[in-house]
């Protein structure tokens, strides 16, 4: 949710960086997170706006994501996404967002090829189609849409699977704050983010029961979930780059099992906030490895 409003911006919140650096993970590469298995599912997510302030003067949103995520660590890990958002200013304007995204991600986190169109009130502004590929000093970056060009982004920076199976991973771990940069593909295909992920504390099997659509799956009712927030900072200089030094551009927040299944979505815009409530889960049959 960029401007206009586009899926990958996500929750603004205060946080907390009063935390010692033994605690923060921050690699100067990304190897891929390890003994990660990560769910094929399909969820459906229904948005409603949760708390509005500020200049732009939100009255109601509505609106809809779809997350369908296949594959495994052998033929990589594929992404359809597609959200509608709606958004009532009061005064008789509706604005009409509608981003559909396609990703695909290695299993070494490696590779990375993204497509994406936004289209706002049924037109298109944003086309981006590119890939990006990792060697031992930097991440290689190829676009085709909107226009060809080649750059690179450091060798640090992780892909958004390789980002959500690190969250995992540090949880299990028992820690609470990882820094990366990420890229994405999104914006003009040309955006590098620094982010900061707070983990809370775990949430054991058969605490605090979900009342969404993940208590219908008997296989959820068995694994650890951790509430999360990601909060997305524009990639600055060196002088600057540390995120706790700068106000985050956006933010997500969600419960977060370990099997990368997600719910109770908070999306903050600062001006506004939305909650995303799971509707409907799907889990697929996964494909083992060969």
């Amino acid at each position: 949710m960029k401007k206009p409003i586009r899926a990958k911006t996500w929750l603004l919140v205060v946080l907390a960086f009063g935390v010692s650096a033994g605690m923060v993970d921050r690699p100067a590469a990304a190897p891929p997170a390890d003994h990660v298995s990560l769910a094929p599912h399909r969820a459906v997510y229904d948005l409603k706006l949760s708390k509005s302030q500020g200049s732009r003067g939100i009255e109601a949103v509505r609106g809809r994501i779809l997350y369908d995520f296949s594959g495994n660590a052998c033929e990589g890990y594929a992404l359809q996404f597609r959200q509608v958002s709606e958004l009532d200013s009061g005064e008789g304007q509706a604005a009409l967002s509608d981003l559909r995204s396609t990703t695909w991600e290695d299993g070494e986190a490696k590779k990375f090829r993204f497509s994406s169109e936004n289209l706002f009130n049924e037109r298109s502004t944003d086309v981006v189609n590119g890939q990006a590929e990792r060697n031992t000093k930097t991440v290689a970056v190829s676009l085709s849409k909107p226009k060809e060009t080649n750059f690179s982004v450091p060798a640090g920076a992780v892909f958004p699977t390789e980002h959500m199976r690190r969250i995992i991973a540090a949880a299990r771990e028992g820690k609470s704050v990882l820094e990366f940069p990420v890229y994405d593909g999104s914006d003009t295909g040309e955006k590098l983010y620094n982010t900061l992920t707070v983990i809370g504390r775990p949430i054991p099997p058969g605490e605090k029961a979900p009342d969404d659509a993940a208590a219908k799956i008997p296989e959820l009712a068995k694994l650890t979930r951790w509430p999360v927030t990601i909060s997305y900072f524009d990639k600055k200089d060196e002088k600057t780059e540390h995120a706790g030094e700068q106000t985050p551009v956006y933010s997500i927040g969600f419960e977060l099992y370990e099997n990368g299944i997600s719910r109770a979505l908070i999306l903050d815009y600062t001006d506004f906030t939305i909650s995303g409530e799971m509707t409907s889960l799907e889990l697929k049959k996964p494909k083992p490895c060969p």
